[in-house]
């Protein structure tokens, strides 16, 4: 997925943003992992079935994030 794509298919609201972005400093994630955690919670809601990528889906993504994260440490 381009950075068009990502634009056009993983908007989120403003309530998501928040929570993405407190995700991104909090637990020092690259611009590169942003654009991840969209493309993975735009993964999530279209197994859910929902046409909105909603903060249940951010935040799934960033849990799904943060253990690869750890395995790559590991």
């Amino acid at each position: 997925m381009t950075s068009r794509h990502i634009r056009n298919y993983c908007k989120i609201d403003q309530d998501s943003c928040s929570l993405l972005e407190t995700a991104i400093d909090k637990l020092g994630f690259s611009a590169r992992a942003y654009n991840r955690i969209l493309k993975i919670s735009r993964t999530i809601a279209d197994l859910a079935g929902e046409p909105d990528i909603k903060v249940d889906h951010i935040s799934e993504a960033i849990q799904y994030r943060s253990l690869d994260r750890q395995k790559a440490f590991a």
